[in-house]
């Protein structure tokens, strides 16, 4: 009885009334928290001070690389811009720089992705402290039959595929992919 007042209080705290029943999480939400990882389809600046052949704006390909003169392909898939800055830092200094000052940032990030019972469902460009609902706001909002609660989120993770369950406030990633449900009645 009681987890049924708690699962009923659940309900209620997400605007979900007694006869609609929210979808269980499909694994625990993604940490929104955690350092942004880079991916193929991100844009890299990258500055080596001192070194202005060296410096330009780099694309992460499919391969999770990027590739830069002097020491080719730096492996970025799953690293932050501080790991790939030190394996740049560290290649030069293996014969072609004395003491080389990286610096990178993300110059563009990876586009995210809308999906199902949305007005204009597709791919959209990334932009900073998105959230699910600004997500969908910028799919052109919630179809008529779209389940206007939570979310559906996929979410590469370390371990593969994440998918879980998110409420509208959730924080939205680049390379994220929200899928809209359709309501039944």
């Amino acid at each position: 009885m009681r987890a049924q007042f708690i699962l009923l209080a659940v309900l209620a705290s997400l605007g979900l009334g007694g006869c609609v029943h929210a979808p269980p999480p499909l694994a625990p939400a993604p940490d929104p928290a955690g350092p942004y990882t880079l991916d193929s389809g991100d844009r890299l600046r990258v500055v080596v001070f001192g070194q202005e052949g060296l410096s330009n704006s780099y694309a992460v390909d499919a391969g999770g690389r990027i590739t830069m003169p002097l020491i080719g392909g730096v492996p970025a898939r799953g690293l932050t811009t501080a790991e790939v800055s030190q394996s740049i830092a560290a290649k030069l200094q293996n014969g072609y720089v004395r003491e080389p000052h990286v610096a990178v940032e993300v110059e563009i990030y990876r586009p995210f992705f809308v999906l199902g019972e949305v007005t204009t469902p597709g791919q959209f460009p990334y932009v900073p402290n998105l959230t699910a609902e600004g997500a969908v706001a910028i799919a052109g909002g919630f179809s008529p039959r779209a389940l206007r609660g939570p979310v559906e989120m996929h979410r590469q993770g370390a371990d593969g595929m994440l998918v879980a369950s998110v409420p509208l406030n959730y924080p939205v990633r680049p390379g994220d992919t929200i899928v809209v449900a359709e309501r039944w009645f």
